[in-house]
């Protein structure tokens, strides 16, 4: 009898272990980001080189987490120390404040 249960649970595991692990991703839409102005391409270009260049040294900010004339020296002081160029600045800065 304990052969048997056993063999089943080996099975068992087995089936589990292989059976597809897939699924449908949803979207999660964070509180704060609900309600935001539309991600436009130049506004999503923007948060992809905040995340991409600013996570690389330290943790990131939310952009309501200052005004647009805080973030202004702020973007400017970390663009030279990310070595990005002016445009990039601008992105980030339009993303930061959804300008």
């Amino acid at each position: 009898m304990k052969y048997k249960v056993m063999a089943f649970i080996v099975l068992a595991n087995i089936v589990y272990s292989c059976a597809s692990k897939s699924s449908v991703p949803t979207a999660v839409v964070k509180k704060e980001d609900a309600n935001l102005t539309p991600m436009t391409s130049e506004l999503a270009e923007g948060k992809s080189l905040y995340e991409n260049n600013c996570a690389r040294c330290h943790q990131l900010y939310s952009p309501q987490y200052f005004n647009a004339q805080d973030w202004k020296p702020i973007v400017n002081r970390m663009q030279k120390k990310a070595n990005l160029s002016d445009i990039d600045g601008q992105k980030i800065y339009k993303y930061l404040t959804m300008k």
